[in-house]
């Protein structure tokens, strides 16, 4: 494939995973407004925020193939962002204890003048109970405050869960990398 690739993200956590599929990449960072719409639901939410971020690039690149994600947690039917800071870790977690998180990753592989592609991935985490003390270590150990749910799955994250339920290990860190290797094959790159 001759069309170069970009990754709409400057997240660190998706660049490394985009690097496994082997492929050369730059990153560009999308101009996006990722306000939620009045009554938008999380899948719908993540879907048209990778389809934005995606569009964005590829509008400023015509020549270029452009990979958008984006990542949103529903907790109770609502969508919980990144908690900023340690407080709101700790209550994310306190509030998630014993409990399931839907984590929707919305995916698009876009270029100008094709139509986007686009896939939907849907991971579930139950959460073991937790105590506030090991909540409290977790948080102070780890500092996930730019994750959305307060943990990072790939590191000391895990011991937090019961279970994750997923098509796909790499979404949950932020790029499903099964659908990604998909869409890129549509779209003419050689992969295994």
């Amino acid at each position: 494939m001759s069309a170069p690739l970009l990754l709409a993200s400057t997240s660190v956590y998706r660049r490394e995973l985009l690097t496994r599929l082997g492929l050369a990449f730059d990153i560009a960072r999308p101009d996006t407004d990722e306000t939620p719409q009045p009554g938008e639901a999380p899948a719908a939410l993540a879907s048209r925020l990778a389809v934005a971020k995606a569009a964005a690039v590829a509008a400023l690149h015509p020549q270029a193939w452009v990979i958008g994600s984006d990542q949103v947690a529903e907790f109770d039917g609502r969508p919980i962002g990144k908690p900023g800071g340690r407080e709101g870790a700790l209550a994310q977690l306190a509030a998630m204890s014993g409990r399931e998180v839907r984590f929707l990753t919305g995916l698009c592989i876009a270029r100008h003048g094709h139509p986007p592609l686009t896939a939907l991935d849907t991971t579930v985490v139950r959460f073991r109970p937790l105590s506030p003390a090991e909540i409290a270590r977790y948080v102070d150990a780890e500092q996930p405050y730019d994750c959305a749910g307060s943990f990072k799955s790939e590191g000391l994250g895990i011991a937090l869960f019961e279970a994750i339920e997923s098509r796909d290990p790499t979404a949950l860190i932020g790029l499903p990398l099964i659908a990604t290797a998909r869409l890129l094959r549509e779209a003419g790159y050689a992969l295994p």
